[in-house]
């Protein structure tokens, strides 16, 4: 079934964010031909892109918009750019990572899963790693206690209750409300998204979906997951490439996200031992994720 409304109107359009994509894009777009029935425009809202991709990709699909951003103004900053653009009439919009390969009708099931949920402002698919393997991409919002339990001891100890509680190891692969979902792909509804003044721009990269889902569930929105739709996710083509500027941007926007659940004077303290373990935490995660890119660096020069 078309997302066309009877007179023939599109109801759905679909932004990415774009900041040198390299072959992702093309695969993006060719892939999105199966995800659903419609043809919607697609607006590539580009961060300062040099590798010439985002122009080819424009060029060559008529349904693709070019909007340069005027600089790598983050990532939720760009997809409320491209989002204003969108005609105020158009009821669901895409948002995606530009690294994402669509699974067939992906998008036709989360639309479908709009109906039978009409307050769900955003709708999320199962996401895929490219080994087939599930990534944990609907999630309950971090608390204080296990979002700091989860960064400290997340990758050391990938089995504590911290973790297991944030990423919902153990929840049922059904589709159910949940607290937040990958903003890597989202369905979300306008009314929804205009009601919370969209992404939140202070988040540069990284934690703006956990703010957003958050914000959403605070709205009277729910935010649904629907596994039946499937994507596959690259992840982190551009974040990998520069640790040392991807993971503080990663700690300063967790840092944010419980800051502003914690404003009151008394929560200071509280907000100084945050600040502080977050920022040993950084740099050594920085440190490792060098070493890691230097070896590998090693490994494939003496391929």
């Amino acid at each position: 079934m078309s997302p066309s409304d009877s007179v023939g109107r599109p109801t759905l359009a679909v932004v990415t964010v774009t900041y040198s994509p390299g072959e992702h894009l093309e695969h993006f777009i060719s892939t999105l031909a199966t995800a659903t029935s419609e043809k919607p425009q697609v607006i590539l809202a580009d961060n300062g892109s040099n590798d010439g991709v985002p122009e080819l990709v424009a060029d060559a699909n008529e349904h693709v918009r070019l909007l340069r951003t005027g600089g790598n103004i983050g990532y939720g900053g760009a997809i409320n750019r491209a989002v204003a653009e969108i005609d105020p009439d158009i009821e669901f919009i895409v948002i995606s990572n530009p690294d994402i390969r669509w699974g067939t009708d992906s998008i036709d099931i989360l639309l479908e899963a709009a109906k039978r949920w009409p307050r769900a402002g955003a709708i999320g698919p199962m996401v895929l790693e490219p080994d087939g393997s599930t990534y944990p991409s609907a999630r309950s919002v971090p608390g204080i206690a296990d979002g700091a339990g989860h960064a400290i001891f997340g990758t050391i100890w990938p089995g504590n209750p911290w973790t297991q509680k944030y990423r919902q190891d153990n929840a049922a692969i059904s589709e159910r409300t949940v607290g937040w979902l990958s903003g890597s792909c989202l369905l979300v509804r306008r009314a929804a998204f205009d009601s919370i003044d969209g992404f939140d721009s202070r988040y540069f990269m990284y934690m703006e979906d956990v703010d957003f889902g958050d914000r959403m569930g605070k709205a009277g929105w729910h935010n649904v997951f629907v596994p039946s739709a499937e994507v596959t996710h690259a992840k982190g083509h551009a974040a990998g490439k520069h640790p040392e500027t991807m993971l503080p941007a990663h700690h300063a926007s967790a840092y944010r996200f419980q800051a502003d659940r914690h404003p009151h004077w008394w929560q200071a303290p509280l907000r100084v031992a945050l600040k502080a373990g977050l920022a040993i935490r950084c740099k050594l995660a920085v440190r490792s994720a060098l070493r890691e890119r230097d070896r590998a660096c090693r490994l494939e020069h003496r391929e």
